[in-house]
């Protein structure tokens, strides 16, 4: 007997377990068939914002697209063609050409003025300060090469420290060793690195900051013992312990 109540209790809790199932069940799809009918009902309401939506998507893909093909790209090939004559001339040292062009090939500033956009013309802004700055005209190179960035790890420190050597040339010492320091930073490398390093400490020597000059060519001697820099270190870092005393 206790036998057969056991049987009949466990079928009545499994009959029970399984109504609470289904029952659970007609919630969910009585739940999903909810929300499948709002967003139909949504969709149907708000089928013409829908549809604009999509049609103005469409068109602005279309739109960039061809933008990108049929105007951007032959406009790089364009700047790319016009300024192959002014690096030629940007590589003879001849700058004045190189900027202004000869009459029959314009220079890099007709280049920026017409193409200043493009990737080219981005570059033209480098080879303007560095023009400028070759020709002695040391705010105008400050002024492009400031305008100019680039993640390229050479050229970045090179435009950088040329703004250096240009507000040294101006006798803006305070912010050309900040300049040389910058460029030697960006990409830390023993070609570049060395380079402004041993300018920046030159510069502090000249300016009688002697704990700042020994810093910095200790700094070479130290990490960059193989640089040109570092192979002549060592007369720089006694001169400078000598001024220090004097």
């Amino acid at each position: 007997m206790p036998s057969r109540l056991h049987d009949l209790k466990i079928k009545e809790i499994k009959n029970t377990m399984s109504k609470g199932k289904n029952k659970h069940t007609n919630e969910n799809l009585q739940e999903v068939e909810h929300a499948l009918t709002s967003s139909e009902q949504f969709f149907e309401k708000n089928q013409k914002i829908i549809t604009y939506i999509f049609v103005v998507g469409v068109i602005i893909a279309i739109a960039f697209l061809a933008f990108h093909r049929y105007y951007k790209i032959p406009r790089e090939k364009k700047a790319q063609s016009q300024m192959f004559v002014a690096e030629e001339y940007f590589q003879k040292d001849s700058f004045n050409l190189a900027l202004n062009g000869d009459g029959n090939y314009p220079g890099f500033l007709d280049i920026l003025d017409e193409y200043g956009s493009t990737t080219s013309g981005h570059l033209a802004r480098y080879y303007t300060g560095i023009a400028y700055l070759h020709l002695g005209q040391y705010e105008q190179a400050i002024e492009y090469l400031d305008d100019f960035s680039t993640d390229d790890p050479l050229l970045g420190p090179i435009a950088k420290g040329a703004t250096g050597d240009a507000y040294a040339e101006l006798g803006n010492n305070d912010k050309a060793v900040s300049r040389y320091m910058d460029a030697a930073n960006m990409n830390d490398n023993d070609f570049s690195t060395p380079i402004y390093l041993m300018k920046a400490g030159n510069l502090y020597g000249t300016m009688g900051n002697y704990d700042g000059a020994l810093n910095v060519y200790k700094t070479i001697k130290e990490k960059y013992p193989e640089s040109n820099e570092g192979r002549q270190i060592d007369k720089y870092i006694a001169r400078i312990k000598i001024l220090a005393k004097k």
